[in-house]
């Protein structure tokens, strides 16, 4: 029942975008035809106003064609795990956590905590969260790899310019169970106190757990449900995303590899630079796309970095 709210909600946001569109298109012809009736220019910046309108409504309904994947309708779930360094990288990982949402904030999603390793001075060790929204996967899928940070250490009382590293993993949240075995001898399951808020038990009983998928090496953890078995199922649903991600992913680095046109797709890969000092610019590696308002994007104005991608992976995009 949930997916075909969640269909229905889509497709009302499709409809409504058309109706726009219209709506646009009419009020741009309605410009004209006036100020041809009245031959007069006073109506020229109307007709611009209204046509810049209508450019950036086509633009909108143009990636939406491009969302057009298996999961793309899907919410997401990402996981920020902070690289080697310290407290620095630590820090790193709370900055893209608070990005992502920003990011979110401004795309009217909603943000769930599922799992968080606080740093030890710092910021975040790790990270899990769920992203609910339309489209949610099929966004957010452009944000899977490795991160850069260059600037002027606030924790570095010599004031040198540091490098840090975080790794961002992104993966549809599934409605319904995939047709992939998973049997029990392939688990390892640990459970713990949880560290962070979830309710009533939190630090008094093992309810957090870990699962970790012995033929893969995925891990998979979950602190913020109420009982160790909601924990569980929330792990294993996640567990189930992670491996239909990475068949998405082999996928995606298999056809990238015949087209030739972006940099191979891989967990490891570095995406994109954020470079606080000496100048500030942030950079994809992966479609060339820059954006010198470090500030603004690290208030989640990311979507540009997001549509670049997406038109450079896509085949409608590439075709266009």
């Amino acid at each position: 029942m949930l997916q075909v709210g969640k269909k229905i909600k889509s497709l009302e946001n499709r409809l409504a975008l058309i109706a726009r569109l219209e709506g646009l298109f009419d009020d741009c012809n309605a410009y004209v035809e006036l100020a041809e009736e009245i031959k007069d220019d006073s109506l020229d910046g109307d007709i611009e106003e209204s046509l810049h309108n209508l450019e950036k409504e086509v633009e909108e309904a143009k990636i939406q064609t491009l969302l057009s994947g298996r999961y793309d309708a899907n919410d997401a779930i990402i996981t920020i795990h902070a690289g080697a360094g310290g407290t620095e990288a630590q820090d790193w990982a709370d900055m893209l956590y608070r990005m992502y949402r920003m990011y979110c904030e401004r795309q009217g999603y909603s943000v769930k905590v599922l799992d968080v390793l606080p740093g030890d001075e710092a910021g975040l060790k790790g990270v899990t969260f769920e992203i609910s929204g339309d489209n949610a996967y099929g966004f957010l899928k452009a944000e899977k790899g490795v991160h850069r940070l260059v600037r002027i250490s606030p924790f570095d009382s010599n004031a040198r310019r540091h490098t840090s590293f975080a790794s961002v993993e992104v993966m549809p949240k599934l409605d319904q169970k995939p047709n992939i075995e998973i049997r029990p001898d392939e688990l390892k399951i640990d459970t713990y106190r949880a560290s962070g808020a979830g309710g009533q038990h939190v630090n008094k009983t093992e309810s957090a757990v870990r699962i970790t998928h012995i033929p893969t090496g995925i891990v998979v953890a979950c602190q913020v449900e109420r009982s160790q078995t909601q924990n569980k199922e929330t792990c294993m649903q996640m567990l189930y995303s992670k491996l239909v991600e990475k068949e998405e992913s082999e996928e995606m680095e298999r056809l990238a590899s015949i087209r030739g046109e972006i940099k191979k797709i891989e967990w490891g890969s570095q995406i994109r630079s954020y470079v606080f000092c000496p100048y500030t610019l942030v950079k994809d590696h992966r479609t060339g796309y820059e954006d010198s308002n470090v500030q603004g994007v690290m208030d989640g104005n990311i979507q540009e970095f997001i549509n670049e991608y997406l038109k450079k992976t896509s085949p409608i995009g590439n075709n266009s």
